[in-house]
């Protein structure tokens, strides 16, 4: 049974325009802005990160979905405008208030997309229709990625003079190598659903009619095996290549033992 999030305040949620629901082990978490195409702002980022600082141990699978057409059209564009958004500072103002707040804030902005990499659950990103900006980045945080077959994505922000800095160069280099992921990056190009399976950034693409039993399949996969043991392999693979081989086969010999441990009884 489906319910909705109450470990995070309400108010936070309504405010970033994101939804969050409980359904047993499963954490799915909604950009609700579809008339604006999911774009995001700062308050749509303090939503995520608390949504990532409260989800409970007990959650094996978060799902990631954008509502309507399009996961998500990246940056609000009022954010580059002079006067901003309501309530919050604009990118002109946080370039006035000097070098030390600009970065400052954009660390604030990116706990809303480390997470998805770190949190104890295996992250799933459902993306229909646009990714675009942060919105790709968003896609590339999570740890797979189901793509419906009108998805297109793009890194947009070198051709407004910026840079992707929200998270996304190092999985985007991890998944396509660097050759591919510069291309990407600095040409700002579309990349298409069909495109996006063949270099490795979709881990299946399906048609939109298809997408909901597609990752209701895929969930149901991931929450199949002992809990336990997904959440080691799912760690293991994670930081497997920032180690070296010697460390990767040491920091599989410990999680084996302590998964022999569990089967034993004895954790």
């Amino acid at each position: 049974m489906t319910t909705p999030f109450t470990s995070v305040d309400a108010a936070l949620l309504e405010a970033g325009r994101v939804r969050a629901s409980l359904d047993g082990p499963v954490l799915t978490v909604t950009l609700d802005r579809p008339e604006a195409r999911n774009a995001q702002t700062p308050a749509t980022w303090r939503a995520l990160a608390a949504v990532g600082e409260a989800v409970p141990r007990d959650v094996q699978v978060v799902v990631l979905r954008g509502a309507g057409a399009s996961f998500s059209a990246g940056l609000d564009r009022a954010m580059l405008s002079p006067g901003g958004i309501p309530g919050e500072p604009s990118l002109a103002d946080l370039v006035a208030a000097g070098e030390d707040r600009t970065v400052t804030a954009i660390a604030e902005y990116q706990r809303a997309f480390t997470w998805w990499h770190r949190v104890d659950a295996v992250t799933v990103a459902v993306v229909r229709g646009h990714a675009v900006g942060a919105g790709f980045q968003l896609a590339l945080a999570c740890d797979l990625r189901v793509l419906a077959d009108d998805a297109r994505l793009s890194l947009r922000e070198v051709q407004l003079g910026l840079v992707p800095d929200l998270g996304g160069t190092k999985p985007l280099v991890e998944l396509v190598g660097k050759a591919r992921a510069l291309e990407i990056a600095a040409t700002g190009r579309w990349v298409d659903a069909a495109e996006a399976e063949r270099i490795g950034l979709a881990n299946a693409v399906v048609g939109t009619d298809a997408l909901d039993d597609a990752v209701g399949d895929l969930v149901a996969s991931l929450l199949a095996p002992p809990a336990g043991a997904v959440r080691a392999v799912t760690s293991l693979l994670r930081d497997a290549a920032t180690r070296t081989a010697d460390e990767q086969l040491a920091a599989e010999r410990t999680a084996q033992a302590a998964r022999l441990r569990d089967l034993a009884g004895l954790s």
